[in-house]
């Protein structure tokens, strides 16, 4: 059993030493040959910056104190009405929903109130009078 551990430690050990030196080749090469990597930069330059006529009509399409076109300023206006509506139906739906809840709230204290009265009528009733609405004196 400990040959079978020596040798795959030592087969690991190679295989980790090659891709070392081979990584090590392709820096040493990379540092060698660097006359080569500097034409690819400067062939990237014309890549990433625009020509300067390309660049002047970019800016020149519209600064931002220049004022805008019609149809610009409609779709603004139809986000903002757009906006405001869904504002207004949101807050109207939370009004409701608020209203609903008090009005359940009211009407359980109520039911709670007409209970309890009910009980302490009961509880308080002798049978020799009738009940508290045809007792009551009226002026």
């Amino acid at each position: 059993m400990k040959w079978k551990q020596g040798l795959f430690l030592s087969c690991l050990t190679t295989f980790v030493l090659l891709i070392g030196i081979k990584k090590l080749q392709s820096y040493l090469n990379i540092v060698y040959k660097s006359d080569q990597l500097i034409s690819p930069l400067l062939g990237m330059k014309n890549r990433v910056f625009m020509q300067e006529s390309d660049a002047s009509n970019f800016f020149k399409k519209r600064g931002k104190r220049s004022t805008k076109t019609r149809d610009e300023l409609n779709a603004e206006t139809r986000q903002m009405l757009a906006a405001d509506e869904q504002r207004r139906e949101y807050h109207e739906e939370q009004r409701n929903e608020f209203e609903n809840f008090v009005e359940e709230e009211h009407d359980e204290q109520d039911e709670r109130s007409r209970e309890q009265i009910e009980q302490w009528r009961q509880y308080h009733y002798d049978g020799l009078y009738p009940s508290y609405l045809y007792n009551r004196h009226t002026v």
